[in-house]
């Protein structure tokens, strides 16, 4: 019974403090046995807790542990190996034998340095690319906390604009920063003339692995918002939105009128240079109008001495 009480009471001090790698992959038998024999040298007493307060010290709030343990998805089962592979031996060893806390110190401080090394040597990752999106590939290992840690963004991206003239051939790009799974699934949908990111109101138009989504030639009937949502399984990993604005070829064949005739209203019949081209000279007449002109000029002088001949 009082053996029972003890190992009870040593685990409630074990995780009293906050995780950390070490309470993340070690049993609490093994710490126990690890911790059994430990002797405070200057009071040549045994304290077990004592032990658990070093092990919080050399692993569980050492930084250089925590970073070393921010492996990428699914590398967690080689940190509990590494770690085994350093605590599991001195468990052993140590087990119903008494040492020195200066020996727990010198071989756990060893042990740590040890896992350091092999653990930052694993698979890191990218980690999360904002704005939006389920990024499994993207969590990263927490030890305080025993998980991954998920990017936590959500499923919807902002809303992108483009623009096209009616007739023209318009693309829109269901790409991502991020990597995605191989049996993904892509469905279009689209919201005709509005601009929304309410799920609701769009209606299906294709479903497959195409992400690109082609118009060969834009209509009026093409405006509105087109969403692509990205799956895996069951599951949706991402929704990117575009909003495309068509505008009627009348109206563009207008504006490029209305900008030339601008132009043409400019002081000494001057055009504006283009960017980074030179500038343009006055507008000279053209050779037949000028012969039309002395013609005309000529005519008129004939006519007025005949007339002054008659009278």
């Amino acid at each position: 019974m009082c053996t029972s009480a003890l190992w009870l009471m040593c685990a409630i001090l074990l995780f009293s403090t906050s995780l950390g790698c070490y309470h993340c992959f070690v049993d609490v038998q093994d710490s126990l046995r690890l911790c059994w024999g430990h002797i405070l040298t200057e009071h040549n007493v045994r304290n077990v807790d004592a032990c658990f307060r070093k092990l919080d010290r050399i692993f569980t709030n050492n930084e250089r542990v925590i970073e070393a343990g921010r492996v990428g998805k699914g590398y967690d089962k080689q940190l509990k190996e590494l770690l085994d592979a350093e605590i599991l031996p001195m468990a052993e060893e140590f087990d119903k034998k008494l040492n020195d806390d200066t020996v727990y110190e010198e071989r756990l401080q060893t042990a740590a340095d040890n896992f350091i090394a092999a653990a930052s040597k694993l698979p890191r990752v990218s980690g999360c690319f904002p704005p939006c999106g389920f990024q499994s590939a993207g969590a990263v290992y927490n030890c305080i906390t025993c998980q991954y840690d998920s990017c936590e963004f959500p499923l919807d991206c902002p809303v992108k604009e483009i623009k096209v003239t009616e007739n023209s051939k318009s693309r829109m790009w269901c790409d991502v920063p991020f990597h995605l799974p191989n049996d993904i699934e892509v469905i279009w949908r689209f919201a005709e003339e509005v601009k929304t990111q309410q799920v609701d109101q769009f209606k299906e138009v294709t479903a497959g692995v195409d992400r690109l989504y082609s118009i060969p030639s834009a209509s009026l009937q093409h405006q509105g918002t087109y969403l692509c949502e990205i799956y895996s399984g069951q599951r949706s990993i991402v929704r990117l939105y575009y909003y495309l604005t068509v505008t009627p070829q009348v109206v563009a064949g207008h504006t490029e009128l209305q900008e030339i005739f601008d132009l043409s209203l400019l002081p000494g019949g001057q055009l504006l240079p283009m960017p980074g081209g030179p500038p343009h000279l006055p507008l000279l007449p053209s050779p037949l109008l000028l012969t039309a002109c002395l013609t005309a000029l000529l005519l008129l002088l004939f006519l007025s001495l005949g007339a002054l001949y008659w009278s």
